[in-house]
């Protein structure tokens, strides 16, 4: 938004700044009037115009236009009781609306009169009569949809000489005027002159001065006069001009008066006669806008020249009409007409005057009234038109005008009716050789046509028929080839008409093409066989070509290509590979594929098969078999393999494949299991073959059958037989192996071997009792076969191993060997024990490892090579001519390592904390003996003497909390150390301890956020949450102001903490409440200050004084809540004595004292004083009367002048209010305010330290009326530090400082050091 601001003013102490290019200042200059002898000096006062331009947009569109002033409204000064009128005119688009305000924001009175004068286009603003309230700056205000022109002129209300007041007084500084000598007059006529020129009130005065008695008598005359002079006053603002008019128009006389009565008579008169308007049929009309009188003369004629009156009560007016007689002429130019054939041509002129003898031409030929033309005339004779109706090419010429000896000419034009196609010739699709035909449609069959094709004129010819019968027209195309595609247009045109018309399509020919009735089928055919291929297409005219494999067939040998019509055939006499293949028939839009293929069944060469029936396939086991069977046939047969009546199929080993030429069978690592019959089977669509052979894989026998059958078992001699092998593996068995192992042996030993065909063996290498176990294997040349096992057999009586070892024992251990013993076993087996094998294994671990090799003779062992602080099992396993028995049970895990010393005495047994239910000892390790496992902390109470277990397992640390207790119970401990070694001497505490908690004095819990200082608004409720701890648990004493509370609080008490409860609280609730601690070991106490806050009471005892002229300072007395809250401030708030609204003069006045500045002259004012804190605002303290001095003040005051003696007001700054230190919240808004004198004005410098932050963006400050205020957005740590404020003027400067103080709410050191630097100044809601 953009204002521009235009000022014209006089003022004193006021600087302006304008931002038009010129500005100029009114100077109106002190006017003095003389009524008689005595002189009444007028106050020289601000006469003010002020223009501003407030815009709503930048641009504006072309036509329109922002208000704009014509005529400005201008100031006013006028005396009381008289008169004030304000008169403006505006233009602008769209049109501007006007409204008239008062700069002050009072309404203007009901009495003014605001309306439009029509006739002078003016909006009138008048007041009527003035008083001193209206004294005020008004404004005009222009509004449209662009801009708010604003212009704004001052009224000044002046006062007779018995209002001047004191102050007018005062400021004229000059002695009072000397009086004068009596006037005398000559006659009572001047007397009556003098007196209408004085106010009514000063009758009386001035004939005493002039030594009239006779008051009552001149004023009855005065009257008189007056009355007279108001009766027979007619004002003419505007007399009657006089005219000048032409033949047959309209005149108008017009004049502007103010008439008294608007009842007067008035007459119009021409020349000496009284016009008869009533009578004149309309050619004389009378009309009255507003103070505008018109006389309205229609069809003015020569006889209507004259002088023209009007008379109005006894004054007349005058005025001529002079009447203008032009020579005839035309008034303008016939202009040429074009019109479209069948149209109406229309030819107008106008003449100066009537002329009798016109007529219109044609090439020169008069034209008549007829169907054909129509010729009118207007109404006044003046305007002459020829139309030319239904125009045709043969109206074309030239139109001629005739009046007298004046003739003008214009060319007519006719305009050919355009062509138009009814249809239009439409896009042709037709098939190859065909017909196509081209048809269009015109409105007028009186055309001349042409052909064209892609922009080529055709030709009447055989391939083009072009026929044109009325509208209609066509185009035929005979045997369309593809070439006849294209655009055709066909060209129409008529005479008079250069113009070409043309409509265009489309003519697309197709191919033709055919289509497949029967297709082709593949062929197959045996070698040397007759075949063929056949087509048959839809048309008989179509041509096509035979490819084979792609490639067009030309000359390939042994085939015939035949064509009967539609039908086209391959002929194939005899069938050879040479003809196999892909045979494609292709002809326009039609194609057919097939296949030929030779089909001769499959066959296998007899000798092949007798070569495979006589000759077996062999291979070893392990090795690949590869099985070829040449083979013919076409197609390629199916190829399946079958293995003793099976059908064989792919897998890991097994693989097939079919050539050109021959079937492959392939078995990769042949087993015995793929020996056997194999059969191969061909098959195609036309035969099939099988081919058989046999297959053997070679392998190592099976083993020999069944159980071995022993004969005889005795001490000298072993005699057993068994059965043959089920499989040779292909091969005949040579031998049979036959070995033997004694039992508890892992080798075998061979003790013979027989021929193929024996299947028993006997050998006498055994001894009496002992256990063997034989195996037999069977031998053929691939190899040996797994052997045959027997069972566990004895050679005459059996013999069984040793039983069980006892356990052994540990009889020594060190860090390098461990000694153990142990028991023999009870059960021999039969023999005597041998020996015994010792075995050892970690703990933990599943291996066990033999010690010895041979046999150990006794029952006692040292094992040595052992890893220190390694734990070790050992076991024992007896041996006897049988061999190795069972081993024994493990022995018991020990560790390898030197022997352990048992620990000494705990030392340092203390309680280190008790509890009503628990007890908590602490000690410290043995200075003696090896270090200890665990402890065994032993209790018993005072009433009994068994001590028992604290724990069920010895304790690791040295440290034990035993709970469970009975409070207030004494009981007694002792404790032990324990380690492998064993257990240490017990050490017991010197007295029994009690079940209870320490002794401790009352200590307050800050961290439950216990506040210092709390603010709570009166109705609410104050609740304070206290928690402590102590031993025993501490009395707690409630206190305000140093005297224990009691009344309307709830106090709730426990163990930790204690709650203080006012449910409603009132404003005498405020005050230092303390909570007291105590109990046998100490005390402690914590104060809480608590305000609260209500609306504020208000200030009392409200006076006004001055002490600047036009300002009032007013003074109170503080509210005593004002006082207490530094955040709690006044406003001052001042009201016109004529309105009920109050305007804030001030806000934020700290202090008791504040002067209001901004008042005007002769006002009446109210002034109030409101209290303010943050939970409202108090009563106002209004003052009971208005600041206006009476008369009677005015002449006590008069009475007691003292000559003017000149005062220097001037002064240093000094601060009335200083900058007082601010703790604010980070992230809330700061506002410092300080208050100041000074005369000149002080410049007002801001400083944070050192530096001058007064041009600063970040901070807000406002100096107004001696306050200054600084804020400070949106606080951040940064923002803490020292602030001052700088005042200084030619006679000195004064500063004052303060601190900033922001915080965090989580940093609870500062708010700590907040609270205790503040007290009552920090304050936290709760």
């Amino acid at each position: 938004m953009t204002t521009i601001h235009s000022r014209q003013m006089l003022q004193e102490h006021v600087s302006m700044e304008f931002s038009s290019s010129t500005t100029h200042v009114q100077t109106f200059s002190q006017t003095t009037k003389i009524v008689g002898e005595e002189v009444v000096r007028r106050k020289s006062s601000s006469i003010v115009e002020f223009f501003s331009l407030v815009t709503r947009s930048s641009n504006i569109p072309a036509g329109d236009s922002v208000p704009e002033f014509v005529e400005k409204p201008q100031p006013v000064t006028a005396p009381e009781g008289d008169k004030a009128v304000f008169r403006a005119r505006v233009q602008g688009n769209p049109k501007p609306h006007i409204s008239w305000k008062r700069e002050s924001g009072i309404p203007i009175k009901e009495s003014a009169k605001i309306f439009y004068d029509s006739i002078n286009k003016e909006h009138v603003l008048k007041l009527e009569p003035l008083t001193l309230d209206d004294s005020d700056n008004y404004k005009c205000i222009a509004s449209n949809d662009h801009a708010d022109a604003i212009y704004t002129v001052s009224l000044l209300v002046t006062e007779g000489q018995e209002k001047m007041d004191f102050k007018k007084m005062l400021k004229k500084r000059v002695p009072p005027a000397p009086k004068k000598k009596q006037k005398k007059v000559a006659n009572e006529k001047e007397m009556l002159e003098i007196l209408s020129k004085v106010p009514k009130k000063d009758f009386e005065k001035v004939c005493m001065e002039y030594g009239f008695t006779d008051f009552r008598g001149l004023l009855r005359k005065l009257k008189e006069m007056k009355k007279k002079v108001e009766v027979e006053a007619i004002r003419i603002l505007k007399p009657l001009e006089d005219k000048e008019s032409k033949v047959d128009t309209t005149v108008v006389f017009d004049c502007i008066m103010e008439l008294k009565d608007p009842n007067v008579k008035m007459i119009w008169i021409k020349g000496t006669e009284p016009l008869r308007i009533q009578y004149s049929l309309g050619k004389y009309d009378v009309k009255q806008m507003g103070t505008k009188y018109m006389l309205v003369i229609s069809n003015v004629n020569m006889n209507d020249a004259g002088i023209y009156s009007l008379s109005v009560g006894d004054k007349r007016m005058s005025a001529e009409l002079t009447v203008l007689d032009e020579p005839l002429k035309f008034l303008g130019e016939m202009k040429p007409v074009k019109v479209t054939e069948r149209q109406t041509a229309v030819f107008e002129i106008r003449l100066s005057k009537k002329e009798p003898n016109f007529v219109w031409k044609f090439n020169g030929k008069e034209l008549k009234r007829d169907d054909k033309y129509e010729i009118t005339v207007s109404e006044d004779g003046l305007t002459h038109t020829l139309k030319i109706k239904d125009a045709r090419l043969s109206d074309s010429g030239e139109f001629s005008a005739e009046a007298g000896n004046l003739v003008q000419k214009a060319q007519l034009t006719i305009d050919r009716i355009p062509i138009k196609f009814v249809s239009n010739l439409k896009n042709v699709r037709v098939k190859e050789r065909s017909r196509a035909c081209l048809e269009c449609e015109l409105t007028s069959k009186d055309v001349t046509l042409r052909w064209k094709k892609d922009g080529q004129l055709l030709m009447h010819g055989t391939k083009y028929s072009m026929n044109h019968e009325g509208k209609r027209a066509e185009l035929i195309i005979e045997d369309a080839q593809l070439s006849d595609g294209g655009e055709y247009t066909v060209v129409a045109m008529q005479d008079g008409d250069p113009t070409e018309y043309y409509s265009t399509a489309i003519v697309t020919v197709e191919e033709r093409l055919a289509t497949v009735k029967s297709g082709m089928s593949d062929v197959h055919a045996a070698t040397g066989s007759p075949a063929e291929l056949c087509v048959v297409l839809n048309d008989e005219k179509v041509e096509g070509v035979w490819l084979k494999d792609g490639k067009e067939i030309t000359d390939l040998p042994g085939v015939q290509i035949v064509k009967q019509g539609a039908v086209h055939k391959l002929i194939f006499p005899s069938m050879g590979p040479e003809h196999e293949g892909k045979y494609t028939f292709r002809a326009k839009g039609a194609e057919s594929e097939a296949s030929v293929f030779i089909a001769d069944p499959p066959t296998i060469d007899p000798s092949v098969l007798e070569a495979l029936a006589a000759h077996p396939i062999t291979v070893k086991v392990g090795h690949t078999a590869h099985i070829k069977v040449p083979f013919r046939g076409k197609p390629l047969p199916k190829v399946t393999w079958y293995k003793d009546g099976m059908e064989v199929t792919e897998e890991e080993r097994v693989s097939m494949e079919r050539g050109e030429d021959q079937a492959l069978l392939t078995i990769s690592n042949c087993v015995r299991e793929d020996s056997g019959l194999i059969l191969l089977k061909l098959k195609n669509d036309h035969g099939s073959a099988t081919a058989t052979l046999h297959l053997s894989v070679l392998d190592r026998p099976k083993p020999p059958q069944g159980r071995v059958e022993f004969l005889e078992l005795s001490g000298s001699c072993v005699h057993m037989k068994w059965k043959a092998p089920k499989d040779n593996g292909g091969r005949p068995v040579t031998q049979f192996i036959v070995e033997r192992r004694a039992v508890g042996k892992k080798s075998w030993i061979k003790i013979g071997e027989v021929d193929g065909k024996v299947t028993n063996f006997s050998t006498n290498k055994v001894e009496e009792g002992k256990a063997y176990q034989f195996r037999i294997l069977a031998v053929n040349s691939e190899g040996v076969s797994d052997p045959l096992e027997t069972e566990e057999v004895f050679a005459g009586n059996p013999i069984e191993p040793p039983g069980f070892a006892s356990q052994p024992q540990v009889t020594d251990v060190t860090k390098e060997a461990v000694t153990i013993t142990w028991n023999a076993p009870t059960q021999d087996g039969g023999a005597p024990v041998l020996g015994y094998i010792v075995e050892r294994r970690k703990k933990g671990s599943n291996l066990w490892v033999p010690v010895n090799k041979d046999p150990i003779q006794g029952t006692k062992c040292t094992v040595d090579g052992l890893l220190e602080d390694t734990e070790y099992e050992f076991r024992v396993i007896a041996v006897n001519k049988a061999g190795p028995g069972q081993p024994s049970v493990p022995s018991s895990s020990v560790v390898a390592k030197d022997p352990v010393k048992p620990p000494g005495l705990v030392q340092d047994l203390h309680v280190s904390d008790s509890s009503n239910s628990s007890i908590s000892l602490a000690w410290r390790e043995p200075a003696e003996g090896d270090p200890p496992s665990g402890y065994i902390l032993e209790m018993r109470a005072e009433d009994t003497k068994e001590w028992s277990k604290c724990t069920k397992i010895p304790i690791s640390g040295t440290c034990y909390t035993v709970g469970g207790l009975t409070e207030r119970q004494k009981y007694f401990f002792r404790i032990r150390a324990v380690n492998e070694a064993g257990v240490g001497e017990p050490v017991e505490l010197d007295e029994g301890v009690r079940a209870m908690p320490p002794p401790a004095a009352p200590k307050f819990d800050l961290s439950a956020r216990l506040k210092s200082h709390m603010v709570v608004r009166a109705g609410t409720a104050l609740c304070i949450h206290a928690a402590f701890s102590g031993s025993p648990p501490p009395d707690v004493i409630w206190q305000k102001d140093g005297v224990p509370t009691k009344g309307r609080e709830t106090i709730t008490k426990s163990k930790n903490h204690s709650q203080f409860l006012i449910n409603s609280t009132k404003r005498s609730d405020s005050g230092v409440y303390r909570i007291l601690l105590q109990n046998e070991f100490g005390e402690a106490h914590y104060d809480i200050h608590v305000r609260v806050a209500d609306f504020p009471r208000p200030p009392t005892n409200l006076r006004l004084f001055e002490e600047v002229p036009n300002t009032v300072t007013l003074t109170w007395n503080h509210s005593p809540d004002v006082q207490e809250d530094n955040e709690a401030h006044y406003v001052i708030m001042k009201r016109d004595a004529s309105t009920a609204t109050w305007y804030t003069a001030a806000e934020r006045v700290f202090s008791n004292k504040y002067t209001v500045t901004g008042l005007l002259p002769g006002r009446k004012y109210y002034f109030r004083v409101v209290a303010r804190n943050e939970i409202g605002d108090s009563e106002p303290l209004d003052s009971k009367d208005t600041w206006l001095i009476n008369k009677d003040q005015i002449q006590d005051l008069s009475a007691k002048l003292k000559p003017y003696e000149k005062k220097d007001w001037r002064h240093a700054p000094r601060f009335v209010t200083p900058l007082k230190p601010h703790t604010v919240l980070r992230g809330q808004d700061c506002t410092m305010t300080c208050a100041f004198l000074g005369n000149p004005r002080p410049t007002v410098t801001l400083y944070k330290g050192d530096v001058n932050i007064t041009a600063n963006s970040k901070f807000w400050y406002n100096s107004t009326s001696g306050v200054c205020t600084l804020v400070i957005p949106t606080c951040t740590l940064k923002d803490s530090g020292d602030y001052s404020v700088l005042v200084e003027n030619e006679l000195g400067k004064d500063r004052s400082g303060c601190t900033l103080t922001v915080y965090d709410k989580d940093d609870k050191s500062i708010v700590a050091s907040i609270t205790e630097s503040l007290q009552k100044k920090s304050k936290h809601l709760m």
